[in-house]
């Protein structure tokens, strides 16, 4: 798993990445325990098994959106930026790929027809003008 950290503040997690190759042990946490939005992946195994539950209702607060892709099918190429809205990251990202945005700006090229992804970010969703800064690109 890679974890891409700051240049402007090196105690600021921009984004974590895991590709499906390196998915080895029974659990791997993608999110520090401080961040909003909370990944693993797990690898299962022939009879494991998880008690029955339901998660207690706790009122949280959030103050930005944080933003997580399954790539399922497909490739695409993918930019992630700094906090100054730097180049941090340019990457491909293909199926079985995970990536975690929790402080990073982004953008994606769809690189394959029918590019297939799971798309996960805390809500609500109050619309794009509220929600989304554009960044210049290069």
């Amino acid at each position: 798993m890679e974890q891409i950290y700051s240049n402007i503040d090196n105690t600021v997690l921009l984004l974590s990445l895991i590709r499906f190759s390196e998915i080895t042990k029974d659990r791997v946490n993608l999110s520090p325990d401080t961040e909003i939005l909370q990944a693993s992946v797990k690898k299962l195994t022939k009879g494991k098994n998880f008690k029955a539950h339901r998660h207690n209702k706790l009122e949280r607060t959030t103050s930005t959106t944080q933003e997580g892709w399954v790539f399922l099918q497909g490739s695409v190429h993918a930019k992630f930026y700094d906090l100054d809205n730097t180049l941090i990251l340019d990457t491909i990202l293909s199926a079985g790929d995970c990536v975690v945005v929790f402080h990073a700006g982004h953008g994606f090229k769809v690189l394959e027809e029918d590019t297939i992804i799971y798309e996960f970010k805390n809500g609500p969703y109050y619309g794009i003008d509220a929600d989304k800064k554009f960044i210049k690109e290069d």
